[in-house]
């Protein structure tokens, strides 16, 4: 997971109360018992489940997660249909929760007027780029389509000071290019500049559908293209963006017009609301001088081109369907494999999750989150908390004095389950059906812009939610060093309430136990309990730590996830830490259950409490994915794919060997000497 948003995590689980066991939690049918379990422990867990949930035409990749998640936007479906029609019904008062969400969804879902409107609703906004006569003038339109939910050239971020995690302040990163990857730009492969060449199509397209003609297609798309290839040419890797200390870069606003010149950036900070800045987070240096550079050297007309794709990428999901077709045609099919979009009624729901997310959650939570699961998952928790200290305290690498420091970190996990204690307030965003459905998404784009540039300069809100409660995910974040878990993760396959404590703590204690590790991962543990970014540790116990994380990398690195493709073992090293931690973690505080316990606990279902264990944690990872799929998450996606987050984590876990007899004679044994050990 990233650094600031982390893996998929889970609810409440069994504690240490007695319980009538009545589902054993492993089902065979979604296991291949002719799979030999320590040659490929993977196909033995989940093969019958592969087997019975083929890829659809429009996933490139479902597993047990996507299916969650599509039952998420069942209910959230449910709930948003009868605001919508309540709304018709009873006339709902304007500037309503319910208004806003039922005339949202409403126009998302009306193909046919979007059809009639076809590129209307766009030429307005392009028409700002066009009438702009010199260079100086982008100060503002910038500015402006940053504030219409647009990131031309750069990014731009309102979050806690890196060193100052009680602060907001304000935080510019690389950006600008639009395939997804910088390296999809620079790698000279096949398959790469292929990709350009489709991406080039994609372009002229949507030009063309917005009003262009052919040559003026054509010049833009040669333009963007080169742009964007200068933007990723001076970006960093996604291997260097996870190093905190690369990109933490605190400069005044007059180093920042000095390192880069071409705009006035007092001008457009003012332009966007801000009256001031005294400093600020230049996260990538090179990258934002490298606009400064393009804005110089290109001519006025070929930055419009540039500006208006940013408009058009943007606008093409809310627009006719030609548009959104032609848009998915290379981000869909071409980048990920998928046949097919999801129903219109799928991008709907999302998209009011995405624009009045807050809202829609109280009334999910009132509906499918009773309050025992909070209180559960708060003992959860704890156990969990307590495990990984007394896995700490026995850790033979680390010194005493980091140990003291581990724990007051541990202690200080500040732990958000379900839902906020403070919903956001809605009350300045104006959703109006008289206006295009992009009209009122660029409206909703204004209000969020606004809303993160509130927070300039001021506390961080260490209440504030980074995710809604019906999101099918959780989060650890370092600044704020919070763990968080949402209504919607809270709920079965994941914790079963039926089932024993091993199948639980196996599915959702391990996950609980990954995002508490992201607190230690590499990235995380250069963050102290406060959530600054501050050297904790002592000298030797860094380079100790280094140490094992390097032998996990040289792991990963060496595994082939297709074809000639390797896996990414430094990029996805967080997230492998964050599992082998999550599975000793876990284990760790299983076994603290049965303490007291005058016998053994018994096999249910024909496998002993270990099996069951490590069955449970292998179902969650289930599923199907394409190749090009495949391709793209080893690029983009710092997770190891699912494949690789079984049989790659378990074979350095010892209770794995025991529980399933593997012996040397098995494919995916490694020598206990070589098992990495770090959490």
């Amino acid at each position: 997971m990233n650094r600031i948003i982390v893996s998929l995590i889970a609810i409440a689980i069994l504690t240490t109360a007695a319980v009538i066991v009545t589902d054993n939690g492993v089902n065979r049918e979604n296991m291949d018992m002719s799979a030999v379990a320590g040659d490929d422990f993977y196909q033995y867990a989940c093969g019958g489940w592969m087997e019975k949930n083929p890829l659809k035409p429009e996933f490139a990749r479902f597993g047990v997660f996507d299916k969650l998640r599509e039952n998420s936007r069942e209910q959230v479906k449910a709930l948003i249909e009868e605001l919508a029609v309540k709304t018709v019904k009873v006339n709902e008062v304007n500037g309503s929760v319910a208004q806003k969400i039922g005339d949202l969804y409403r126009m998302a879902i009306d193909s046919v007027r979007l059809n009639k409107e076809g590129a209307e609703p766009l030429k307005k906004h392009l028409k700002r780029v066009e009438v702009i006569k010199d260079k100086h003038e982008l100060n503002s339109l910038i500015a402006e389509m940053f504030s219409k939910g647009m990131a031309p050239f750069f990014g731009v971020a309102v979050r806690a000071d890196n060193m100052n995690s009680e602060l907001n302040i304000m935080h510019l990163r690389q950006g600008g290019y639009k395939m997804g990857d910088r390296d999809y730009y620079l790698e000279q492969d096949a398959r790469s500049i292929k990709l350009r060449e489709q991406y080039t199509t994609l372009i002229e397209r949507l030009f063309i559908l917005s009003g262009y003609d052919k040559k003026q297609a054509k010049e833009a798309s040669t333009i963007v293209v080169k742009i964007e290839t200068q933007l990723a040419n001076a970006a960093y890797s996604r291997v260097k963006l996870r190093v905190p200390s690369d990109n933490y870069h605190k400069i005044t606003i007059e180093e920042l017009q000095k390192a880069s010149p071409a705009l006035n950036w007092a001008l457009v900070f003012k332009m966007m609301g801000i009256e001031k800045v005294k400093d600020l987070n230049l996260a990538q240096p090179e990258p934002l001088a490298e606009v400064s550079t393009i804005i110089r050297e290109y001519s006025l007309q070929e930055l419009k081109y540039y500006l208006k794709w940013n408009i058009i990428s943007s606008a093409s999901s809310y627009l006719s369907d030609d548009f959104a077709e032609t848009a998915f045609a290379f981000y869909g099919k071409i980048l990920s494999g998928k046949q097919e979009q999801s129903p219109r009624w799928k991008r709907a729901v999302d998209m009011v999750n995405g624009t009045l997310g807050e809202a829609v959650g109280q009334i999910y939570v009132q509906k499918y989150f009773p309050p025992a699961h909070k209180a559960r998952m708060n003992e959860l928790v704890k156990n969990l908390q307590t495990a990984l200290g007394q896995r700490i305290d026995r850790l033979e690498w680390m010194s005493e004095a980091t140990k003291v420091k581990a724990h007051e970190k541990l202690n200080s996990f500040r732990v958000k389950i379900g839902y906020p204690d403070k919903w956001k307030d809605y009350s300045n965003l104006k959703i109006d059906p008289n206006e295009s459905y992009l009209e009122n998404i660029v409206r909703s784009s204004k209000f969020e812009f606004a809303y993160m540039i509130n927070k300039l300069g001021k506390p961080v809100d260490k209440e504030e939610w980074r995710m809604s409660p019906q999101t099918v995910n959780a989060y650890y974040s370092p600044s704020t060093n919070e763990i968080c878990f949402p209504a919607a993760i809270l709920q079965p396959p994941f914790f079963n309430m039926n089932a024993d404590d091993a199948v639980n703590y196996g599915a959702i204690g391990v996950v609980i136990g990954h995002e508490m590790t992201h607190g230690f991962d590499d990235s995380g543990r250069q963050y102290d309990k406060n959530g600054n970014l501050a050297e904790w540790w002592t000298p030797n116990d860094a380079k100790k730590f280094e140490t094992r994380a390097d032998e996990l990398v040289k792991f990963f690195d060496e595994i082939i996830v297709l074809d000639t493709v390797h896996a990414n073992g430094r990029f996805t090293l967080g997230e492998n830490i964050a599992d082998q931690g999550g599975l000793q973690i876990s284990w760790q505080a299983y076994h603290n259950t049965l303490e007291g316990k005058s016998q053994q606990v018994p096999a249910i279902g024909g496998f002993t409490a270990a099996q069951r264990f490590f069955l449970s944690y292998a179902t969650i990872w289930a599923g199907n994915v394409r190749d090009a799929e495949i391709l793209r998450l080893t690029k983009s996606d710092p997770h190891s794919l699912g494949r690789w987050r079984v049989n790659g984590a378990l074979p350095h876990i010892d209770a794995w060997y025991t529980a399933f007899d593997v012996k040397e004679t098995n494919k995916m044994y490694i020598p206990k000497e070589k098992r990495v050990a770090i959490w």
